[in-house]
């Protein structure tokens, strides 16, 4: 009887795993993105209730104090907003956003005549609102680049929306750099007054204020002219601001 042969059947190339580099990229931005804007509402949420404790510009600060070999001196202390005089809540706004109570965190105007004064080689001028700050400063790093304006947009967006313009304010006066190493109204105040921030006057106000866009160089007392000039221009401003209304 003759044997029957059976033709053995070729063997299937092994199956590639379907997960490609490509693929596997895709998910893992996928997932980061997820966890991005889960972890940065939480936080958002967060501090709509929660003190905020320290600021990313903070910690560089303190490694920049480090490295340069300095002193490292650091000032925080967290006041409820009804705490703050609201002769500082005023003077902010008229110095720094004069739109804040109405706009819905950016001022377009604004931007587009800082874009045509930097443009034409004049100081340069920002046209962040009080919000766009309060993002940057507590969520973000300091820079120009695009991917930081954009985060800043987003954060921007988020607070205006779960926080509020009071709140927003809150964490501002709380949290901006107001001299070297001095974070906050009430740390601002016992430094350069010697004072509490509930009693603060128009003019020591209006000191603060002028100061902020460059707190480590300038000097809310003391000032040189161009702060003075600063200072009796804010307080004119704020004669028109009225009662504040969030």
């Amino acid at each position: 009887m003759a044997a029957k042969i059976t033709a053995k059947k070729p063997k299937q190339p092994a199956k590639k795993d379907s997960g490609t580099f490509i693929s596997k990229v895709k998910r893992f931005l996928f997932k980061a993105m997820l966890w991005f804007f889960g972890l940065s509402i939480f936080f958002v949420v967060l501090y709509k209730f929660v003190p905020v404790p320290f600021t990313p510009l903070m910690a560089i600060r303190v490694v920049e104090n480090k490295l340069a070999g300095k002193e490292i001196y650091f000032s925080h202390d967290w006041e409820p907003i009804e705490n703050i005089s609201p002769n500082l809540q005023k003077a902010v706004i008229a110095s720094e956003d004069g739109t804040f109570l109405v706009h819905n965190g950016f001022d377009f105007t604004a931007m587009q005549k800082a874009y045509k004064n930097n443009e034409r080689g004049r100081r340069i001028k920002g046209g962040s609102t009080i919000s766009q700050q309060t993002a940057k400063n507590v969520f973000l790093w300091q820079g120009r680049s695009y991917l930081r304006k954009g985060l800043e947009a987003y954060f921007t967006v988020l607070i205006e929306f779960i926080w509020g313009k009071e709140r927003i304010m809150e964490v501002y006066l709380n949290s901006i750099e107001m001299g070297n190493g001095v974070y906050g109204a009430e740390a601002a105040t016992q430094h350069w007054y010697r004072k509490d921030v509930t009693s603060l006057t128009k003019m020591q106000a209006a000191g603060i204020a002028a100061i902020l866009p460059n707190p480590r160089k300038y000097s809310a007392t003391s000032s040189s002219s161009y702060i003075n000039n600063r200072k009796s221009k804010i307080v004119r401003i704020m004669g028109h601001i009225g009662t504040i209304k969030y």
